[in-house]
């Protein structure tokens, strides 16, 4: 199927009655219910591999709407008395989820230092979006009095390598803050799965999505396709 750049994340369409199994450059992820977000591929750097690819910000807004409530839904029976977002696309989703939740506000974490945030309250953050690039996650030591005592859900756009998730969970840990459930729009391949157990491995039955997408290879006819 082929779609302009600008046109990804912008429409729902309606479950196919059938469908390829091989891919030039989109890739439908299915709802639970059997409807599509077109999604871009993403060739990897091994040339071997791609995944599909969600920006939230740039997504429609009724694609948001949707994405928020889904989560919300899904994060609901955890009965989370607030939401944190991780930056920075988390931050878009964290915010419609807590006000589909019926909370006030919700809390974001950041990577740029304030003058007033302590260094005890931040750990080192990357991303497979923004490898490598010394970033730190911070909270600002205001918003703890909101986060003490609670039950907090850790929110991120897209869960791909797990290394968003891990700084999150860490930073949470330093400040004394239980996470009772974690959720994205779109858990990206499996990888994540492995970094969690590693480090985290009591979160990983707590982990919640809305879309999932598959680690893509070439196939002998060139295009993409799931493994399998």
């Amino acid at each position: 199927m082929s779609i302009a750049p600008e046109q990804f994340w912008q429409d729902i369409l309606p479950a196919a009655q059938e469908e390829d199994t091989e891919f030039d450059t989109a890739f439908p992820a299915h709802l639970e219910d059997g409807r599509r977000i077109l999604l871009p591929i993403r060739p990897l750097s091994d040339g071997k591999h791609a995944l599909a690819s969600l920006i939230i910000n740039q997504a429609s807004f009724p694609v948001q709407d949707m994405l928020a409530a889904a989560l919300a839904k899904k994060l609901r029976p955890f009965a989370p008395d607030v939401v944190v977002g991780l930056p920075t696309l988390g931050l878009t989703l964290a915010a419609a989820v807590a006000r589909v939740l019926g909370h006030p506000r919700y809390v974001p974490l950041g990577t740029s230092r304030k003058f007033w945030y302590v260094d005890e309250l931040s750990v080192p953050l990357s991303s497979i979006t923004t490898p490598g690039q010394g970033k730190r996650l911070y909270i600002d030591p205001r918003m703890l009095p909101l986060l003490r005592g609670r039950r907090v859900a850790l929110i991120d756009d897209v869960i791909s390598s797990g290394t968003s998730i891990v700084a999150g969970l860490a930073l949470m840990a330093t400040c004394g803050i239980e996470i009772v459930a974690i959720g994205a729009a779109m858990l990206q391949s499996e990888r994540w799965r492995d970094k969690l157990a590693l480090e985290a491995s009591g979160a990983l039955k707590n982990v919640q999505g809305v879309l999932t997408t598959p680690l893509l290879v070439k196939s002998g006819t060139g295009r993409w396709r799931a493994p399998g």
